[in-house]
């Protein structure tokens, strides 16, 4: 496990990373939890005395990797851009779980799990958080309908959320 303090930081203009709230791992922290990788992996541990898990860390180049800190996290954190964090970090080897009702419902629909299977597991754990993030059956329900629709049309997950953009179900 490590330990850092370490500032809430903000992207300017920074491609699709623009408008981010993250921290930045630097490269000899990161060879601390994970020797000679590059690619992006999930870590656990707490910021101050919040307790995280399955928080992908990604690659910035020159062996840098930055977390990026969603508004839930930050809300409960009680932080914002410029305040100091207390973090521990260690990575997190267990396997991130999927939909139960999106697999239930992928089992039914052959086109569109042979598509969700040739996608990257980080695209699969995005329709799954998608999912399990609405706060009504309805939604729930609502949104495994769309996935599916998009996954049949061979959609990556970005490409689904696109592609519902300005349209009613």
């Amino acid at each position: 496990m490590i330990q850092f303090n370490c500032l809430i930081e903000r992207f300017g203009e920074q491609g699709e990373k623009t408008g981010w709230t993250y921290i930045l791992i630097p490269a000899e922290k990161a060879q601390l939890l994970k020797p000679n990788n590059k690619k992006s992996f999930r870590v656990k541990g707490k910021l101050d005395k919040t307790v995280i898990k399955q928080i992908a860390l990604l690659p910035m180049g020159e062996g840098d990797f930055i977390m990026a800190l969603k508004k839930e996290l930050l809300k409960k954190l009680g932080k914002r851009k410029g305040e100091t964090l207390i973090v521990e970090l260690e990575e997190d080897k267990s396997e991130k779980i999927l939909s139960a009702d999106l697999l239930e419902c992928l089992a039914d629909d052959k086109e569109a799990m042979i598509h969700f299977k040739k996608l990257s597991p980080s695209h699969q754990h995005y329709y799954s958080n998608w999912i399990e993030s609405a706060k009504t059956p309805e939604t729930k329900a609502k949104r495994i309908v769309q996935a599916l629709n998009g996954l049949t049309k061979g959609f990556n997950y970005g490409e689904m959320i696109r592609d519902l953009k300005g349209k009613e179900f």
